[in-house]
């Protein structure tokens, strides 16, 4: 389960950068894309 949602962060934050004209706006879905992905590590954990 825990993989299915790093999967499916990883696959939507791959389509945010992809979707990205800047390299501003990249740089800002990178790090929305982290910070999902954390929160969801840290979930996890508890």
């Amino acid at each position: 389960m825990k993989r299915a949602r790093i999967s499916l962060l990883s696959l939507i934050a791959f389509a945010l950068v992809s979707a990205c004209e800047t390299v501003e706006g990249a740089g800002q879905d990178i790090e929305s894309a982290g910070d999902a992905i954390s929160d969801t590590a840290q979930e996890a954990d508890d």
